[in-house]
């Protein structure tokens, strides 16, 4: 009996030990998101002075970067791109600070590195959103079908062009080798394409405005697309995928971008649009005080990025929709002031920062460590061309079954042909946390090479080649050559585009879009409901208002002009 007890009293004590550890196992909460440590005394110091100086360095290669365009524009070098300029100019000034660095008189390694980091938060997030609010034109909606097409399934179709071929190239021993991930995760990152010089061309002869905006809005989405595709790989690779099958693999990253694509796209759109309806409600009107109206606009500018990058979505995808709904929607509610405001600003700022980033793409050559294999840069080049031609010439047959502006075969040629890499590729391929080293070199390297070959090579050989081709408007192709100028920051400072500037009264808003007959699809719908509802149609007290609140402020700054020490009547007169 007391051998019974006993053992009945250890499968009691084991049951409740058992039952304590499964409830103890359930009432722990989870633990706390880690606190980084604060740096204080000494290392907060170092750590003050080391940002001081790379923001020193930074500043000062933007402002020789802004002394080189004023140049170009003074002597009229307007045949140069100015992404060509800037990136020679950081090559120029990467080799004399390597000299400077070989003769010991100076160390700026640390401050000539570009920092990953600062390229998504500071610099990339004011390019996007100007891109898209920029996107204003009528023939961005009225090619939305096409531009979707070639941005999102032809990127994709690139990136699986060149990630693959990398991929089994490298199993046949013939390049580098890299597993699937990696190769799909460069092949994102190279499919992004930056035809800044190629735009400023196409303005320069007025070629088919179709055309234009064809290129010009594939790459704006394009880069957006490339970035999720490219953070869809990465986290891929931070997984464990290696019990899980190629299918399910796919299935995984599938559902992975298209959270990131249309969870990204409808928080932005859906903050552009709560900004229409807070410059639209009239008890929340800051028309009469722009500055604090100018405020709103700049904190609505980056906060979808902020937002979305917290909820582990893309920002930049995020950003890129607030631009285009803010410029259809938000846009025509403010004030004139604002409305010059934004413009003047978003282009300046974003100028600023690709500046910047082209800089540091020619400093890159001295700053980083390189990886160099011929046969690897050589095949990754054939396939980025390869790519980019199968994603140009099948879809757009396939597009115009569909079109009644046809995309011609010499228009499907210089899609092709301006497919230029950029800013965002290199800064992508120095985000890219790949082991071991020598990888993340490599992939580098290449980068930098196909970047600097598609600018130089592709971008220099635009214009001869639409020459040859006979592609330009029968105006531009009478004109001196002098008078061709490709100065985007010329054109940039010298005009305000008045088609932007909201001046359409209830009558005129009525007459130029609603009664209008071709109009078909989502261009019909935003004008018969969306526009009404979220812009502000201006009465003729509105319109008397702003223009006496232009002509106020240009009054009073003359008068201040005047006023100045070195003014006088003969001056003035001269000038005018």
């Amino acid at each position: 009996m007391a051998e019974s007890a006993n053992a009945t009293h250890e499968v009691i004590n084991v049951t409740l030990h058992t039952t304590l550890a499964a409830t103890t196992k359930l009432v722990v909460p989870t633990p706390a998101k880690p606190i980084l440590p604060v740096q204080t005394g000494v290392q907060a110091q170092q750590e003050e002075q080391s940002s001081g100086m790379t923001i020193f360095f930074s500043l000062l290669v933007l402002a020789i970067c802004i002394i080189l365009v004023h140049l170009l524009i003074k002597y009229r070098l307007h045949f140069l791109p100015e992404s060509v300029a800037v990136v020679s100019l950081g090559i120029l000034m990467g080799a004399f600070i390597k000299i400077i660095e070989a003769q010991k008189l100076a160390n700026w390694k640390e401050e000539e590195m570009f920092r990953p980091n600062m390229f998504f938060l500071l610099l990339l997030p004011p390019i996007i959103f100007e891109s898209g609010y920029s996107l204003h034109k009528g023939n961005f909606f009225q090619n939305i079908g096409s531009i979707t097409l070639f941005s999102v399934f032809g990127t994709a179709i690139s990136a699986f062009i060149v990630g693959g071929g990398i991929y089994f190239l490298g199993q046949a021993d013939v390049i580098y080798k890299l597993n699937m991930t990696d190769s799909f995760a460069f092949g994102s990152l190279i499919s992004a394409v930056d035809p800044v010089a190629t735009i400023a061309i196409f303005n320069a002869l007025n070629v088919d405005p179709v055309l234009n905006m064809l290129v010009f809005g594939e790459s704006i989405l394009n880069d957006a697309v490339s970035i999720v595709l490219t953070n869809t790989a990465e986290g891929l690779t931070r997984e464990n995928m290696s019990d899980v099958s190629g299918w399910q693999t796919f299935l995984q990253a599938l559902g992975y971008f298209l959270k990131m694509f249309f969870g990204s796209a409808a928080l932005g759109t859906l903050t552009g649009l709560i900004s229409a309806l807070i410059s639209f409600l009239n008890h929340i009107d800051l028309r009469k005080t722009p500055s604090l109206e100018f405020g709103m606009m700049i904190i609505f500018a980056y906060l979808p990025y902020g937002l979305a990058e917290g909820i582990s979505l893309s920002g930049i995808m995020a950003i890129l929709f607030s631009g285009i709904v803010m410029s259809h929607y938000t846009h025509h509610n403010l004030s004139p002031v604002t409305q010059i405001l934004m413009q003047q600003t978003l282009r300046t700022v974003a100028f600023m920062c690709e500046t910047c980033v082209f800089a540091f793409l020619g400093l890159s050559i001295f700053s980083f460590p390189h990886k160099f294999e011929m046969s690897f840069v050589i095949w990754c080049i054939v396939l980025v061309l390869f790519g980019r031609a199968v994603n140009i010439f099948p879809l757009s047959y396939l597009l115009n079954f569909f079109r009644d502006h046809k995309i011609t075969p010499k228009m499907m040629f210089i899609m092709w042909f301006s497919g230029l890499r950029g800013a965002i590729p290199y800064a992508l391929s120095l985000h890219l946390g790949l082991e071991p080293i020598e990888k993340r070199q490599l992939i580098g390297t290449t980068t930098i090479i196909i970047v600097l070959f598609t600018i130089l090579l592709l971008g220099g050989g635009t214009m001869p080649l639409i020459r040859l081709i006979d592609i330009e408007d029968s105006k531009a192709r009478k004109r001196n050559k002098k008078d061709i100028n490709l100065s985007k920051t010329e054109k940039m400072g010298n005009t305000i585009e008045s088609e932007h500037l909201s001046e359409l009264t209830e009558e005129e808003y009525e007459a130029q879009y609603i009664k209008r007959q071709d109009l078909k699809g989502f261009m019909w719908f935003d004008a018969k409901y969306l526009n009404p509802f979220f812009t502000r149609r201006l009465t003729q007290e509105d319109l008397h208002h702003g223009r006496i609140q232009m002509k106020t402020l240009t009054n009073k700054w003359y008068e201040e002009v005047r006023q100045g020490p070195s003014g006088s009547e003969d001056d003035e007169q001269e000038l005018l």
